[in-house]
Protein backbone atom coordinates (compact mmCIF):
# COMPACT_ATOMS: atom_id res chain seq x y z
CA UNK A 1 0.00 0.00 0.00
CA UNK A 2 1.46 3.44 -1.01
CA UNK A 3 1.08 6.52 0.95
CA UNK A 4 1.37 10.25 0.38
CA UNK A 5 3.10 13.45 1.38
CA UNK A 6 1.60 16.81 0.74
CA UNK A 7 4.44 17.22 -1.75
CA UNK A 8 3.74 14.35 -4.30
CA UNK A 9 5.99 11.69 -3.04
CA UNK A 10 4.95 8.40 -2.41
CA UNK A 11 6.12 5.62 -0.49
CA UNK A 12 5.54 1.97 0.22
CA UNK A 13 5.84 1.59 3.98
CA UNK A 14 6.42 -2.08 4.03
CA UNK A 15 9.34 -1.62 1.41
CA UNK A 16 10.91 1.71 2.36
CA UNK A 17 10.47 2.50 -1.32
CA UNK A 18 9.62 6.14 -2.37
CA UNK A 19 8.96 7.88 -5.30
CA UNK A 20 7.68 10.95 -6.65
CA UNK A 21 3.86 10.69 -7.79
CA UNK A 22 2.15 10.46 -11.31
CA UNK A 23 0.53 13.91 -10.71
CA UNK A 24 4.09 15.34 -9.88
CA UNK A 25 5.58 13.67 -12.80
CA UNK A 26 3.27 15.09 -15.57
CA UNK A 27 3.29 18.51 -13.54
CA UNK A 28 7.27 18.23 -14.60
CA UNK A 29 6.98 17.35 -17.91
CA UNK A 30 9.97 15.60 -19.67
CA UNK A 31 12.70 14.86 -16.46
CA UNK A 32 16.02 15.76 -17.56
CA UNK A 33 17.69 15.28 -14.29
CA UNK A 34 17.43 13.95 -11.19
CA UNK A 35 19.24 14.14 -7.93
CA UNK A 36 18.94 11.95 -5.13
CA UNK A 37 20.30 10.51 -1.67
CA UNK A 38 23.54 8.83 -1.08
CA UNK A 39 23.43 5.33 0.20
CA UNK A 40 23.92 5.83 3.90
CA UNK A 41 22.57 8.94 3.89
CA UNK A 42 19.73 10.06 6.47
CA UNK A 43 16.64 11.70 5.25
CA UNK A 44 13.97 13.74 7.89
CA UNK A 45 10.51 13.31 6.54
CA UNK A 46 9.54 17.05 5.08
CA UNK A 47 13.02 18.15 4.41
CA UNK A 48 14.69 18.28 0.94
CA UNK A 49 17.27 15.19 -0.31
CA UNK A 50 17.22 16.07 -3.78
CA UNK A 51 15.45 17.64 -7.02
CA UNK A 52 14.63 16.89 -9.58
CA UNK A 53 14.68 18.94 -13.31
CA UNK A 54 12.87 18.70 -16.54
CA UNK A 55 12.68 21.10 -19.14
CA UNK A 56 9.97 23.20 -17.59
CA UNK A 57 11.82 23.52 -14.39
CA UNK A 58 13.56 22.37 -11.13
CA UNK A 59 11.86 21.01 -8.25
CA UNK A 60 12.87 19.57 -5.04
CA UNK A 61 12.73 16.27 -3.51
CA UNK A 62 11.20 15.93 -0.15
CA UNK A 63 11.51 12.96 2.19
CA UNK A 64 8.27 11.39 3.07
CA UNK A 65 9.64 9.37 5.99
CA UNK A 66 12.57 9.81 8.21
CA UNK A 67 15.33 6.67 7.58
CA UNK A 68 18.74 5.82 6.27
CA UNK A 69 18.95 5.28 2.41
CA UNK A 70 20.14 1.89 1.47
CA UNK A 71 19.85 1.69 -1.86
CA UNK A 72 19.27 4.31 -5.23
CA UNK A 73 17.74 3.37 -8.43
CA UNK A 74 20.66 3.57 -10.87
CA UNK A 75 18.39 3.17 -14.24
CA UNK A 76 16.50 6.73 -12.91
CA UNK A 77 20.00 8.33 -12.61
CA UNK A 78 20.87 6.67 -15.69
CA UNK A 79 17.42 7.42 -17.57
CA UNK A 80 15.59 10.22 -15.07
CA UNK A 81 12.67 9.89 -18.34
CA UNK A 82 11.79 6.45 -16.40
CA UNK A 83 10.77 9.01 -13.68
CA UNK A 84 7.78 10.19 -16.16
CA UNK A 85 6.92 7.15 -17.98
CA UNK A 86 5.82 4.80 -14.61
CA UNK A 87 6.35 7.03 -11.27
CA UNK A 88 5.15 4.16 -9.03
CA UNK A 89 6.93 1.52 -10.72
CA UNK A 90 10.16 1.41 -12.35
CA UNK A 91 10.68 5.54 -11.68
CA UNK A 92 11.07 4.64 -7.90
CA UNK A 93 13.93 6.62 -6.79
CA UNK A 94 15.25 5.50 -3.48
CA UNK A 95 14.45 2.50 -1.02
CA UNK A 96 15.78 3.16 2.87
CA UNK A 97 15.30 1.73 6.46
CA UNK A 98 12.73 3.70 8.01
CA UNK A 99 12.93 5.43 11.65
CA UNK A 100 9.76 7.69 11.72
CA UNK A 101 6.43 8.00 9.35
CA UNK A 102 4.86 11.19 10.30
CA UNK A 103 1.35 11.41 8.97
CA UNK A 104 0.85 10.64 5.64
CA UNK A 105 -2.59 10.14 3.38
CA UNK A 106 -4.14 7.33 2.12
CA UNK A 107 -4.38 7.45 -2.49
CA UNK A 108 -8.01 8.55 -1.48
CA UNK A 109 -7.01 11.82 0.63
CA UNK A 110 -3.93 12.72 -2.22
CA UNK A 111 -7.09 12.03 -4.62
CA UNK A 112 -8.91 14.49 -2.80
CA UNK A 113 -6.02 17.19 -2.70
CA UNK A 114 -5.10 16.83 -6.43
CA UNK A 115 -8.63 17.40 -8.02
Amino acid sequence: MLLYSQEHEWVDVAAGTVGITAFAADALGDIVYVELPAVGAEVTAGEVCGEVESTKSVSELYAPVSGTVVEVNSEVVADPSLIGADPAGKGWLYRLTISHTPQLMSEQEYQELIS
